[in-house]
């Protein structure tokens, strides 16, 4: 039994979802106290026990402490099963991080499954739809891991209700880990922005200035289709394309933010990855370590990748990765960024 302290680091729901993921992985139990201690509201909310009870479903786990609010977790996986699943939060909690709970364990069953999941698809704390389709996934699939991610409705806060279909193929024979320390060639960048249930001026205002700040124009600044029904919400998103990745930056809006800040914010964070020598951004760097990890597992050899801020949220990542893999991840500031070596002990 691995007992893991929840207040420890960022003290956040990722010490969580790391621990589901790896236990249904390796088959080492855990045991969490202080489930979210860092957090202003402790203890499992909503999504956190949709994580918990799909994590359950997958593996046919036994679990002690799955209810709202709790602050302690017990959980003895069992065997990883390939199958349909259909994973609902029930609010605007975000449905991408119940998916990232399972994904890891569901590319070591032995077919293929097929996911549909319900709730918030662009929430401001969990990684947006489209940097899961067009940054995590296509990084997955040069491990070895291939994956299909469609978006069937847009979910924002407070209202939920979007959902997206997953189908993710067994690869725990084809993992192989390489390393990631440049992004290569700049290939294309553009902006898009999400407002449905919102004046069109919303979506234009916002691109217009994030156009006017990064130069870009035409093609670059697309309003994206809306469906009936979604929304009301408002997402500002910036893909950059290079040879070797691609980067997803997203800023939300919000009743009282003005268009024109939405878009500053988002042109900060863009302009500050773009001058970093870097390869992957803070957040990607931090989703990135647990598959890489399980690769370097498997695989027994070690692998590189730099990122352009080592934050909080990563570094616990790490420690908890290593408190079930036989793994070490060594950090050294590397150009404008950091380096991080994942090498098996």
């Amino acid at each position: 039994m691995i007992e893991i302290d929840g207040s420890v680091g960022e003290g956040g729901g990722q010490i969580l979802r790391t621990s589901l993921a790896l236990s249904m992985c390796t088959g080492q139990p855990f045991s969490l106290t202080k489930v979210r201690a860092g957090r202003a509201k402790p203890g499992l909310m909503r999504q956190h026990l949709t994580c918990v009870n799909a994590a359950k479903e997958v593996s046919g786990a036994e679990v002690l402490g799955a209810e709202l609010n709790s602050q302690s977790l017990t959980f003895t996986p069992g065997q990883v099963r390939a199958g349909d699943y259909h994973f609902n939060v029930g609010t605007a909690g975000s449905c991408t991080l119940v998916l990232q709970t399972v994904w890891p364990a569901l590319l070591m069953a032995d077919a293929p499954s097929r996911l549909k999941l319900g709730g918030g698809t662009h929430n401001p704390m969990a990684p947006p739809f489209h940097f899961l389709e067009r940054s995590y996934a296509p990084l997955l699939k040069k491990l070895g891991a291939n994956a299909e991610l469609k978006l069937r409705r847009l979910g924002f806060y407070p209202a939920g209700g979007g959902e997206i279909e997953v189908t993710i193929w067994p690869a725990k024979d084809a993992l192989q880990p390489f390393d990631l320390n440049d992004r290569g060639a700049k290939v294309e960048g553009y902006a898009e922005c999400f407002a449905p249930a919102l004046p069109r001026s919303v979506a234009r205002r916002e691109l217009e200035q994030l156009g006017a700040a990064l130069g870009w124009s035409g093609d670059q600044l697309r309003e994206a289709p809306t469906r009936q029904h979604e929304g009301p919400g408002n997402a500002l998103l910036a893909t950059l394309v290079y040879e070797n990745l691609s980067e997803v930056f997203t800023e939300f809006g919000e009743k009282g933010v003005s268009s024109e800040k939405v878009a500053r914010d988002l042109v900060r964070e863009v302009r500050a990855y773009q001058v970093a020598g870097a390869a992957l951004g803070p957040h990607l760097a931090d989703q990135w370590s647990l598959p890489l990890a399980l690769a370097v597992w498997k695989r027994q050899r070690e692998a590189t990748f730099t990122c352009t801020e080592l934050t909080d949220h990563a570094k616990t990542n790490f420690e908890v990765i290593e408190r079930f893999l036989p793994l070490k991840f060594s950090t050294s500031v590397w150009s404008a960024g950091w380096q991080i070596v994942v090498e098996p002990v």
